[in-house]
């Protein structure tokens, strides 16, 4: 019987992983367990579960001194993940195991109490590590399979419960592969429930804003009074985009297992966070003791929708500015340093003053001018250069309301065409299917988008009557390089540059 044995696991650290060694010691001893190498409070607990989950399912459990080390040590590691590698070394160590049995192999799984294995966070992740590190096998809870497929090119194994696992390394009774899981590519997409362009009534300017925006991946900023339609028109904006691809599924779905809420399902339709206004700055941004993905990550490749957005708090609003430039946000603790991608499109909406009724036809602002001045300072400079389209949204008149027929599609169909014709030359003039006019740097916009001498002298005039900072002035060259997109130009002219200037 082998005293020592050694089990392959995977500690997810933010967006990336590492191998990490399970090692076993038996020796003679009171009977008792313990577990080293930087475990948190779910790790120390596993004790009991494993123990129980291999005496309920018929196995021998030692009754000796057990010593658990999970290396490096250097590694701070959490989740109940590690059940399964513990339990199964355990087993290795006293001899009902060999070696070659878990060869090559990575193993992960919450255990219950009867044996069952439960599925775990980070199953993308695990298997991503695996696969870099050049091991060719995963052994995951059948709930976590699903999710882990995604990543192709490795051997993946759902298992139920301790018990059919053990019987399976043992070849006594193998898992087949019509168990595992299928590959989940398919052609066939859920329908969205998104609202469509077509059962917004009215609102033109806005519509072909938004168009605008989801041809470029622009940020965009619709302000209005109550009962204008902003929200409906933000939730336009998800069917708007084309369909996720493999790729692009992937990566979604790694976020959202990562941070726990989905663990079995794959994330098929681009992300639609609209988080409430009370929202923490970490929950949006991201953070906790052990850093978890924030609301602008889970809209990584999708809409982040900030409804009234002055009614957020200042820090919140402010710290979204870096993430907005970088597509990324990185948090530092004191024992680890994580970056998740947060490329996704702003949608943000707010109501003109305090009341909401500025500039209302139907209805008189009750605000005082210092008010209003008050509440529109919510949204700093910074902030407001890194949203490229602005647009006021007025009340609908009732006369196009009872007139307007909501049942018809053709607005939408149309509009998401052109977006499509849009996004396809960009992917060919960028020679990249990710990149966007809105991501052009300072540098690129002098060989992708340049101006004629009518377009510079207009947006030159533009630029000092109205002091737009040089952040906004490129803002405009790149919102214009979107409508010449959808207008088929392969100049920018003079007419995109004045369409550009009306959304500042």
């Amino acid at each position: 019987m082998a005293s020592t044995a050694k089990i392959l696991t995977v500690s997810p650290v933010g967006y990336d992983g590492s191998i990490v060694e399970v090692e076993s010691d038996i020796s003679n001893g009171l009977p008792s367990i313990r577990i080293v190498g930087l475990g948190n409070k779910s790790i120390d607990e596993s004790k009991e579960r494993v123990r129980s989950a291999i005496v309920n399912s018929g196995l021998e459990y030692p009754t000796k001194r057990i010593t658990i080390n999970l290396a490096p040590a250097e590694i701070p590691k959490e989740g109940t993940h590690y059940d399964l590698p513990i339990a199964l070394s355990i087993l290795l160590s006293a001899g009902q195991l060999r070696e070659q049995d878990v060869a090559n192999s990575i193993f992960a799984g919450e255990l219950a109490l009867n044996g069952d294995i439960r599925p775990t966070s980070g199953a993308i992740n695990i298997a991503e590590t695996a696969k870099k590190s050049g091991i060719n096998t995963i052994y995951l809870p059948s709930n976590n399979a699903n999710q882990a497929s995604l990543v192709g090119g490795i051997n993946i194994i759902p298992v139920d419960n301790i018990k059919q696992l053990y019987l399976h390394l043992k070849k006594e009774k193998i898992i087949t592969k019509d168990a595992v899981c299928p590959h989940i590519y398919s052609e066939e997409s859920e329908p969205n429930k998104q609202t469509l362009l077509d059962e917004v009534a009215g609102q033109e300017q806005a519509k072909r804003a938004l168009i605008i925006a989801a041809a470029g991946h622009h940020n965009i900023l619709l302000s209005g009074p109550p009962g204008a339609g902003k929200s409906m028109l933000a939730k336009t904006l998800p069917n708007l985009l084309p369909p996720l691809s493999p790729e692009e599924m992937l990566a979604t779905t790694k976020i959202y297992s990562i941070e726990g809420s989905s663990t079995e399902s794959i994330i098929r339709q681009r992300p639609f966070r609209s988080p409430h206004h009370t929202a923490s700055q970490t929950s949006l941004i991201g953070g906790g003791s052990s850093p978890k993905p924030g609301e602008i990550s889970l809209a990584h490749l999708g809409v982040l929708y900030l409804d009234e957005i002055p009614e957020f708090s200042h820090s919140s609003i402010e710290a979204l500015r870096q993430p907005l430039e970088d597509k990324k946000v990185t948090i530092t603790r004191s024992r680890m340093r994580v970056t998740y991608p947060a490329n996704f499109m702003l949608v943000a909406t707010m109501n003109p003053c305090p009341c909401g009724y500025f500039g209302d036809q139907t209805k008189e602002c009750s605000c005082t001018p210092a008010q209003i001045a008050n509440y529109q300072r919510k949204l700093s400079g910074p902030l407001m250069d890194r949203i490229d389209l602005v647009v006021h949204v007025s009340r609908v008149p009732n006369s196009t309301l009872s007139s307007y027929n909501s049942l018809s599609c053709e607005q939408h169909k149309t509009a998401s065409n052109l977006i499509q014709s849009a996004l396809n030359i960009q992917s060919i003039r960028y020679n990249c299917s990710d990149k966007y006019n809105s991501n052009l740097t300072n540098r690129e916009i002098n060989t992708f988008a340049k101006l004629d001498e009518k377009s510079k002298n207009m947006l030159s005039q533009a630029s000092d009557k109205l002091s737009l900072s040089p952040r906004s002035y490129f803002k405009i060259i790149r919102v214009a390089r979107t409508i010449a997109d959808l207008d088929n130009s392969t100049k920018i002219q003079a007419a995109h540059i004045a369409e550009a200037l009306q959304y500042r």
